[in-house]
């Protein structure tokens, strides 16, 4: 599963997750599972304002199905690997 090792690479990267309820949360990448769950440490949420009980919380574990994009580091992505395994991955499902 191409994401999945994508997102493997990530751990302790800062990462941005936008979840399906619009709760936009900044933190720092420390686990993923193969169902695209996320543990994210050291937490800061985009708009206080909408959600100010989450200013209390500090590590967030959001379950896969939740979430809407997430939002990588530009500069961690080697998009030239991701490219060609990309097309790795398609021709080896032709088969």
């Amino acid at each position: 599963m191409l994401i999945f090792s994508v997102f493997k690479t990530l751990t302790d990267q800062e990462v941005t997750v936008e979840l399906k309820n619009d709760l936009s949360i900044i933190g720092t990448l420390k686990s993923v599972d193969q169902f695209l769950n996320i543990k994210l440490d050291n937490i800061r949420v985009l708009d206080e304002d909408r959600h100010p009980h989450m200013m209390a919380v500090r590590n967030v574990f959001i379950r896969g199905s939740v979430v809407r994009y997430v939002q990588l580091p530009r500069q961690a992505v080697d998009t030239q690997l991701l490219e060609d395994a990309t097309r790795r991955e398609s021709s080896n499902q032709k088969r």
